[in-house]
């Protein structure tokens, strides 16, 4: 059995209780869901008495500087841990399948904010093309029932951006949320759903070490560094980055490519990580122009982008890129980092938008090659970029993105369609089907709407 381990904080002066549970545990090395909940921990407290709770499923990170956090850090060890500080808080907020793991959560009286900015469903397509039909058919239908549980729960919604909220305003359409309650209380249904980027640390990155440049084996001191600065996954195209690789180091062997993290701290190593490194051996580039790095610690990652020349995140083209939000590129804007990114996701957007460096066409070879090459022969590059960044390094601000949720725990309430949720099946029968009738009545009369029900069926009846 794992020892209890609680980290708490000095002062426990705020009165708003706020529990935030994340999927995936805290640690020295932490990939995105992680990171978004350190720092949701570290903004909301300077507001409300905040704990962050890694529930029992989620092993505990045996390295972590616990420190002027501002927030509890539980990790539970029972499920009933769990509980109680479910019963304490007056919001909860949460990510992923968190909630179809314990539904309680579900059933408590703290008003419940769900995290939509992963829509899993799109992640899992491309996730898992390679296997059969059968085994996709069943995970995708397991990312739909946790979307679906989570959106037919939440009393308010936060997603990425506004194109997330459009896709996530469709299911939710789909599911009953969208209706005649939650129109009343807020047309705009900005009481609903709101959008909370991930967003950027307040204080500038600052280099403490030395790490690539005449350090890292293989990088000599004049060397021009690439990064990429997330994982390598199977919605990613790192296929290109290492063909057009293979084009730089034609011209020349001072160009190096280094991905930061290849062994996901909270996550199985994905296919795509052994074909990238089988495929620059094969181009032969491995250890000579190209560099796979098991993980940088979170703490650590400003020394790799101050060091780097220029970022890049290339992505293939299907319906996940639509709706993602790359949170790496934030690292690249909050280090003043000139990038190479494919079209089609939000951040391409504002990366062409601002100016912050090099938008290319997916799978397009010749075009990332020239573009990086391009950049790299820019002189005073980052200087060239600087106020780019710093005005929109501003508008990322942790502080700044999580007004919408500051704003909504400041005076929490409980979805008004909730009594009205209790009593509709999750397919609702369509109002002009004569044979759905008798199901409709029975729910007309559980929800004391009888009298409008019938109105309704004697008009259709009278077109």
């Amino acid at each position: 059995m794992r020892p209890r381990i609680v980290y708490n904080r000095n002062d426990m002066t705020q009165a708003r209780r706020i529990l935030l549970i994340c999927n995936e545990s805290v640690g020295e090395n932490m990939a995105g869901p992680a990171i978004r909940y350190w720092e949701f921990g570290r903004a909301l407290s300077r507001y409300f008495t905040v704990t962050l709770a890694i529930p029992p499923f989620i092993q505990p990170s045996p390295k972590i500087e616990y420190q002027n956090m501002g927030f509890t850090l539980h990790f539970c060890q029972t499920q009933a841990e769990l509980q109680q500080l479910a019963q304490q808080a007056e919001v909860i907020v949460t990510v992923a399948d968190v909630l179809s793991i314990y539904h309680f959560l579900t059933k408590t009286k703290a008003i419940l904010v769900v995290d939509m900015y992963i829509p899993l469903i799109l992640e899992g397509l491309q996730k898992h093309a390679d296997k059969p039909f059968n085994e996709r058919n069943l995970l995708n239908a397991g990312y739909r029932g946790v979307h679906t549980r989570q959106l037919r729960t939440a009393d308010f919604i936060i997603c990425a951006s506004e194109k997330q909220q459009d896709y996530w305003l469709g299911w939710l359409t789909a599911i009953g949320r969208v209706n005649p309650y939650t129109h009343s209380a807020d047309p705009t249904l900005a009481k609903l759903i709101g959008v909370v980027p991930f967003g950027l640390p307040s204080q500038p990155a600052e280099q403490t070490r030395p790490v690539l440049k005449g350090v890292y084996p293989h990088i000599a001191p004049h060397d021009q560094v690439i990064l990429w600065g997330g994982g390598i996954w199977n919605w990613l195209d790192w296929q290109t980055m290492l063909y057009a690789m293979q084009l730089i180091s034609a011209q020349t062997s001072q160009v190096k490519l280094f991905f930061m993290g290849i062994k996901s701290p909270n996550a199985a190593s994905s296919t795509a990580v052994a074909q990238a490194i089988a495929l620059s051996q094969q181009l032969r580039l491995y250890d000579k122009q190209v560099f796979f790095n098991d993980w940088v610690p979170y703490q650590e990652r400003q020394n790799y982008l101050l060091e780097a020349d220029i970022g890049v995140s290339l992505h293939l083209a299907h319906v996940e890129t639509r709706f993602a939000f790359r949170t790496r590129l934030l690292d690249y804007i909050w280090a003043g980092l000139p990038m190479v990114v494919t079209v089609g996701d939000v951040l391409s957007e504002e990366v062409a938008h601002e100016q912050l460096g090099q938008v290319v066409k997916s799978g397009d070879v010749a075009g990332v090659s020239q573009a990086i090459l391009t950049l790299l022969g820019t002189p005073n590059l980052r200087e060239r970029y600087r106020l780019q960044f710093e005005r929109v390094r501003a508008k990322y601000d942790w502080d700044e993105v999580l007004k919408p949720l500051i704003h909504f725990c400041e005076s929490p309430t409980r979805a008004p369609d909730k009594p009205y949720l209790a009593n509709i099946p999750l397919i609702e029968p369509g109002l002009t089907t004569w044979q759905t009738m008798p199901r409709q009545v029975w729910q007309a009369i559980k929800n004391g709407q009888l009298g409008v029900k019938m109105r309704a069926y004697v008009r259709w009846k009278l077109r």
